[in-house]
């Protein structure tokens, strides 16, 4: 891990700006030294004298001292960080930062730095959801930001849903990997699939699943900040990834799914198979919609191609390749048997008994078991975490 860095913390005017603190605790035990700017509306959240306790360095909030007779210089403050993360980004900030509106410290302090930048955004709901907030962070992303995903989770405003600043511990693991010039994954081509398969009844309903993609879009972006080229084959979701230069193919099918994966996988180095492919589709799909009558529906179903398997029979020298088995009862003893069935390297194992993991959670709790039976339990992690700990396992394994 990088130290003795010299790092800038901007703190906007939010709720989560407590978060800062212990963040600026992270960095001071790493051996870095901080120095902290904040909004005029952060200080209605935190006090300075926390901030300035803690990194033994003054605050800055204004570019004039309360007095007027000091001038804070926020270009010298913007040539000395070798690194410049700002948490809590709010929605206000993010929008002067997006248009260049340099009319705090801050930003314009933002607008003065060399060095690379990441930003925690937090706001509520709605907002977050916004296609004026969705447009400016397309804009600082492209200006070479980065941004670290809100989490879902209870709101300020009482609501519940995508908004929250991610913890400390979480945005000081991804900013150090920002950081790290190894890329250990350089070089390495990675396909992974991520999400549901809709299979149409007819053309207004479907047999899916619940999995919302998360666990494999988050396997995607880590994939990318460690060098890799990402070829992500994502079903249906809502939900977007951080890093641009991770190639999507959308699919609606398991049909649709198989063809995009193959497609991808004859020179691929590392396969990883994180999607909840349907197992069984209809075995015809009405044209028109299908009026309600009288009496039961039955609806003749018909085995999906097995993906895993097929890409298992046809592994190439070399390749590797990774499944997920999701189990509710026997989870060991059937994840090992789909290692042998199906010729994988590794299976991450999830049981819906335990709390706190599989669909639509932001947290995950896995089991890896390796072709030679090697059962490791894992505690639960963010899914990004999850997410890396499972490209460790690459790394380990193209090393082997």
């Amino acid at each position: 891990m990088t130290k003795n860095r010299k790092i800038l913390l901007g703190v906007c005017g939010s709720i989560a700006a407590y978060k800062a603190v212990q963040l600026v605790r992270l960095f001071i035990k790493n051996g870095d030294e901080v120095k902290v700017i904040m909004t005029a509306d952060a200080k209605a959240f935190v006090q300075p004298l926390s901030f300035s306790t803690l990194s033994k360095n003054p605050v800055v909030y204004s570019f004039y001292n309360s007095d007027g007779a000091v001038w804070n210089n926020h270009v010298k403050l913007g040539l000395w960080a070798d690194q410049m993360i700002i948490a809590p980004c709010t929605a206000s900030t993010l929008a002067k930062m997006a248009n260049g509106l340099s009319d705090n410290i801050l930003v314009a302090t933002y607008l003065s730095a060399r060095c690379p930048v990441s930003i925690a955004p937090a706001m509520d709901l709605d907002m977050w959801q916004h296609p004026t907030s969705k447009r400016n962070i397309d804009i600082v992303k492209n200006d070479g930001v980065t941004v670290i995903d809100v989490d879902d989770g209870e709101l300020a405003s009482g609501l519940s849903g995508k908004g929250r600043m991610a913890e400390p511990e979480n945005i000081f693991a991804i900013f150090n990997e920002e950081a790290n010039p190894s890329k250990p994954l350089k070089g390495k081509k990675i396909v992974v699939s991520a999400g549901p398969t809709f299979e149409p009844i007819d053309p207004v309903r479907y047999i899916g699943n619940h999995s919302s993609g998360r666990m494999g879009i988050a396997i995607a972006d880590e994939a990318a900040k460690l060098g890799a080229e990402v070829h992500l084959v994502l079903g249906p979701s809502s939900l977007n990834l951080t890093k641009k230069s991770v190639a999507v193919k959308n699919v609606k099918t398991a049909e649709e799914m198989y063809q995009a994966v193959h497609s991808q996988a004859n020179d691929a180095d590392v396969v990883i198979m994180a999607a909840a492919v349907a197992d069984y589709t209809p075995s015809t799909t009405a044209t028109e919609k299908m009026k309600k009558k009288d009496g039961d529906l039955k609806i003749e179903l018909k085995r999906t191609k097995d993906i895993l398997k097929s890409l298992g029979e046809n592994k190439k020298a070399n390749q590797i390749l990774i499944g997920f088995a999701l189990e509710t009862t026997n989870e060991i003893e059937n994840a090992k048997a789909k290692i042998k069935k199906k010729n994988l390297d590794l299976i991450v194992l999830n049981s819906l008994k335990d709390k706190g993991a599989g669909f639509k959670y932001n947290t995950n709790k896995v089991t890896f078991i390796d072709s030679n039976n090697k059962v490791q339990e894992m505690q639960l992690k963010s899914k990004s975490e999850v997410a890396r700990d499972i490209l460790n396992k690459v790394i380990e394994l193209t090393n082997a």
